[in-house]
């Protein structure tokens, strides 16, 4: 996976609990989850939004890209 989601160490970093967080959102406990874990495809802009809000952080403090590692050896 290319971009390694980062929302646990900041949740950590706030000292907010999960059910917290997913109640101002408006997401369920379980949806949270998988977004912590990575395990989802996309994020609406809304959530990233109301995240960000409650968090008062940046999309760039939750999301991080890891570049592809090249297999050719030149």
């Amino acid at each position: 996976m290319a971009i390694e989601v980062t929302l646990d160490v900041m949740l950590a970093i706030r000292k907010v609990k999960s059910k917290d967080l997913a109640a101002h959102v408006g997401i369920t406990d379980a949806n949270l989850s998988l977004l912590k874990s990575g395990k989802v495809k996309g994020i609406r802009f809304e959530t990233l939004s109301r995240i960000c809000d409650y968090l008062d952080c940046t999309p760039g403090d939750l999301l991080r890209h890891i570049p592809a590692v090249s297999d050719s050896a030149e």
